[in-house]
């Protein structure tokens, strides 16, 4: 099938990306038990019960600080690491935490095409097509943590980076439902970073003009 297919070569993780890759999971899950217990909180009917919430919700903050300040120490311990982050927070909307994502879990950032690295992540737009029957095109599969990640910085650069926030008006302003312009700019968010790490420039208004 192989020769058949004849795929291209998937991209393996380095030693330095798997240290991050076994981080990143353990800070979701604890995000997640911290969501569950406020609001657990919320509805426990007895003192003692809130008590004990309580503690818990104090160990995972700390759990929190403890895996946040491993991510720091892995970032340090790796030069490349270092400068890559640094290269993709300079674009407005990208934070620690999305550059991270994409540093463990995304190592074909650079070195794959746009349109190949957002079927990856699951922000590019299939048809949904049967016959004579056209469907609607939709977004689905791919990486679900990139994504997540993808999605709160495409939302918060649409508020404070000039290029998508301008894109994103746009296609508002053109009809387009608020969920299928926030995918549009996650998309365009990933050409732009996918360019620069594949260039090694920093963002700059000119240079990240794309269409």
């Amino acid at each position: 099938m192989a020769c058949a297919v004849d795929p291209s070569a998937s991209v393996i993780p380095h030693e330095e990306a798997s240290a991050l890759q076994a981080i990143l999971p353990r800070r979701r899950q604890i995000l997640s038990m911290l969501l569950a217990q406020n609001n657990r909180l919320q509805m426990a009917p007895k003192a003692l019960k809130k008590q004990r919430i309580r503690a818990h919700i104090e160990w995972l903050r700390k759990e929190l600080s403890r895996t946040d300040g491993e991510l720091e120490e892995a970032i340090e311990a790796s030069t490349t690491f270092k400068e890559n982050e640094a290269l993709l927070k300079s674009v407005p909307g990208v934070g620690p935490i999305l550059a991270r994502t994409l540093l463990a879990e995304l190592p074909e950032l650079a070195e794959i095409t746009h349109k190949r690295l957002c079927a990856l992540v699951g922000v590019a737009p299939f048809k949904r097509d049967s016959g004579q029957s056209r469907g609607k095109r939709e977004v689905w599969g791919g990486r679900a943590p990139v994504r997540a990640a993808l999605y709160m910085g495409a939302l918060l650069a649409t508020r404070h980076n000039p290029i998508l926030k301008e894109f994103y008006e746009r296609l508002l302003a053109a009809g387009k439902p608020k969920k299928v312009a926030l995918v549009a700019c996650m998309r365009k968010l990933l050409s732009i970073l996918n360019a620069m790490m594949r260039d090694r420039v920093p963002w700059h208004l000119d240079h990240l003009r794309t269409p």
